[in-house]
């Protein structure tokens, strides 16, 4: 027992645990007790449990002890319902039998008509008597002379010539009627009985069948012949049905019972002791659940608040709790870590902070009450923090709404990530991109120089021709001033042409950080493929420009010159080792938002095995390649917030796609990614 432990008081026990993990608990007498639960309260628990399913036995006996009675009842009935109607069918069995040996015997016609009308007033359901004579012919009927008779039965038994002591049935009718006969002694002619079933059924079934049952005659494909039922039966209530071949075939009479079968009333009592002992359980448990609630509080407070503890403390991740006024409310060791204060100097404090960069003062003041009046919304920001030992530090703060237990919005929680490495490591990535670029540039220039040096030599041999044409008509004396003039418009013209090309060069060539503004495609094009022109005469491919007035977009005209450069000297490159044609097209469009630039060349496709890998670094079918162009090429778009794509032309060759938005005016791409 832990010292100065009270009676019933709850002792964790971390160095002991149960089968699932879960702390075993002590109370101060030091009886241990699994989660939180003591077994001895469960004993009342297991008492009503008990009950319960002895007073659910009790029912299930008596449910089943009376659906056995109903059953046996129900069966009785049917059998008895269905004795009547074979002793009333005998009844008349027996009369149109008395009748057959009366003709026989000689007595009177007359006699033996009255007691067939005496017979059909006492029965109703016996509707008429036919005589017929040896040939099958009617010969008289009573009550009356057009009575229904049955002529197919009456010629099965001639041809049967069957002599019973018992009638035949014949089939029954759609009106439930069915005709009984026998051949008269003798083979002197034959006597036949039409009988009624729905009267049958309404004439000798007694009342208090009809009260309970609803009483029908059925056939064997269930069609309903007669019936009795004071309602419709309810549906699911209990059937019982019982056949009735012989006398008539494929047919059964049917009891069914108004109402299906409930055990309520009967018991009634049952259920009311069933519904105190849920009650009992339910009340039970409610106190248990209260009493537990109150007993693991305390342990689940200690528990979480230290399992809580452990995690923040686990985490790289600063967190830092300030309430609506900035008045810090907790920080974890992460976040006193990351900026060299302690726990107990920041807690407490309100702002300005010691953290807090003072050259970034006026903006993260703002940025705090611009937090303040949104509302609890999660925000997400870059800033800077101040060390205590002075270093700057770079940090992705993530503010989410501080709710406590009330639903009460109490201030803001923040997540505070170091991202001083990060930024590092992307300015790094940039350098090292803007190198990688500069040297594709030289690179370029460099397999250019026999071409460029070509397209300077032409202007600045004009220009030295122009200069000694002038020289000699200075010579000469009392020049022709017009002629000067136009010969000196045309040195300017050439030595404008030769800078122009120097300065493209040293635009190129210069090393310079990416600078974005609005730029129109369509003089991009005209430029590159101006400059590139020398290059395709070399190479013998004529370069055709299709271009449409496409608005300009955000981006920087000599990285995507770059860009242009490369992708049309690739296929001017590919078009010299095998081509479909001599024609290598630069298209611009806009489609969707944004500028399309599509550059179409001529030449062999890509390999398969390379089609894949194309914008890989050092992915070449060049001889002498590097692989690095078309890799600095999707870097340089992807910059701009593009992409670049390719596939194989139609009849052979290479379609690259450019994709440059349209309405891209904000910062989002000014940076360069690795």
């Amino acid at each position: 027992m832990r010292k100065g432990g009270k009676p019933g008081q709850r002792i964790a026990r971390p160095d002991r645990a149960g089968p699932g993990g879960e702390p075993w608990l002590a109370d101060a007498t030091g009886l241990p007790r699994r989660g939180g639960l003591d077994l001895l309260s469960l004993v009342p628990l297991f008492s009503i449990l008990a009950l319960v399913v002895l007073v659910a036995l009790v029912i299930w006996i008596a449910n089943r002890s009376e659906s056995e009675q109903a059953r046996t009842k129900l069966a009785t009935d049917a059998l008895w319902v269905e004795q009547t109607l074979r002793f009333q069918m005998s009844v008349d069995e027996d009369m149109l039998v008395r009748m057959s040996l009366d003709t026989a015997s000689g007595i009177p016609e007359s006699v033996i008509d009255a007691r067939a009308r005496a017979h059909i007033a006492a029965s109703p359901e016996f509707l008429s008597v036919v005589w017929y004579d040896a040939e099958g012919r009617r010969a008289r009927a009573v009550p009356v002379a057009d009575a229904p008779g049955d002529d197919v039965l009456v010629a099965r038994l001639a041809q049967s010539g069957a002599r019973t002591a018992r009638p035949s049935y014949g089939d029954i009718g759609p009106d439930g009627t069915v005709a009984m006969g026998l051949m008269l002694p003798g083979g002197r002619g034959f006597v036949t009985a039409s009988l009624s079933l729905p009267l049958l059924l309404n004439r000798h079934l007694p009342w208090w069948i009809a009260e309970q049952y609803g009483v029908r005659i059925l056939e064997s494909g269930g069609h309903e012949i007669a019936a009795r039922q004071r309602l419709e039966p309810a549906a699911g209530s209990p059937s019982h049905a019982i056949s009735f071949d012989p006398p008539l075939r494929g047919v059964a009479v049917q009891i069914k019972s108004y109402q299906a079968r409930t055990s309520f009333r009967s018991n009634l009592l049952l259920a009311v002791i069933a519904g105190l002992a849920v009650f009992g359980i339910l009340s039970l448990l409610i106190l248990f659940r209260s009493a537990r609630r109150r007993r693991m509080a305390e342990l689940r407070l200690l528990s979480e608040t230290a399992f809580r503890r452990a995690m923040e403390e686990s985490l790289t991740v600063g967190l830092r709790a300030r309430d609506h006024s900035g008045r810090i409310l907790y920080v974890n060791s992460a976040f006193c870590n990351l900026v060299g204060w302690g726990a107990a100097e920041l807690v407490g404090k309100m702002p300005p902070m010691p953290y807090w960069d003072p050259a970034r003062l006026d903006e993260t003041e703002a940025r705090h009450r611009a937090l303040a009046e949104s509302g609890p919304t999660v925000r997400s920001f870059e800033t800077r923090f101040r060390h205590r030992d002075g270093r700057e530090i770079d940090v992705q703060v993530y503010d989410a709404p501080l709710i406590d237990a009330t639903g009460t919005h109490r201030g803001w929680m923040g997540s505070v990530i170091d991202i001083t490495e990060q930024k590092r490591a992307a300015r790094l990535a940039r350098a090292q991109d803007e190198t990688m670029a500069r040297t594709g540039r030289l690179v370029t220039l460099g397999e250019m120089a026999s071409t460029l040096a070509h397209e300077l030599n032409q202007p600045l041999a004009a220009i030295a021709s122009y200069a000694a044409g002038m020289q000699n008509l200075i010579e000469r004396g009392n020049p022709d001033p017009a002629l000067l003039g136009a010969a000196n418009q045309k040195l300017a013209r050439q030595a404008g042409r030769a800078g122009q090309i120097i300065r493209r060069i040293q635009d190129l060539v210069k090393k310079r950080e990416p600078r974005f503004s609005p730029t129109a495609l369509d003089e991009v094009i005209a430029e590159t493929v101006d400059f590139l022109q020398a290059d395709a005469r070399e190479h013998r491919v004529r370069l055709i420009v299709r271009t449409t007035r496409v608005p300009p977009v955000q981006a920087d005209r000599i990285l995507l010159e770059q860009v242009l450069i490369n992708l049309i000297r690739n296929g001017m490159e590919a078009m010299a080792e095998s081509r479909s044609g001599d024609r290598l097209e630069v298209r611009l469009s806009a489609a969707d938002g944004h500028a399309v630039i599509v550059v179409a060349d001529s030449g062999a496709g890509i390999a398969p095995e390379l089609d894949g890998r194309l914008f890989d670094a050092f992915a070449t079918t060049k001889p002498q390649g590097m692989g690095m162009g078309l890799k600095i090429c999707r870097s340089l778009v992807e910059l701009h917030g593009g992409h670049l794509t390719h596939a194989p032309r139609p009849g052979g060759g290479t379609v690259f796609r450019i994709q440059l938005p349209l309405d891209d005016s904000d910062e989002k791409g000014r940076t360069w990614a690795a």
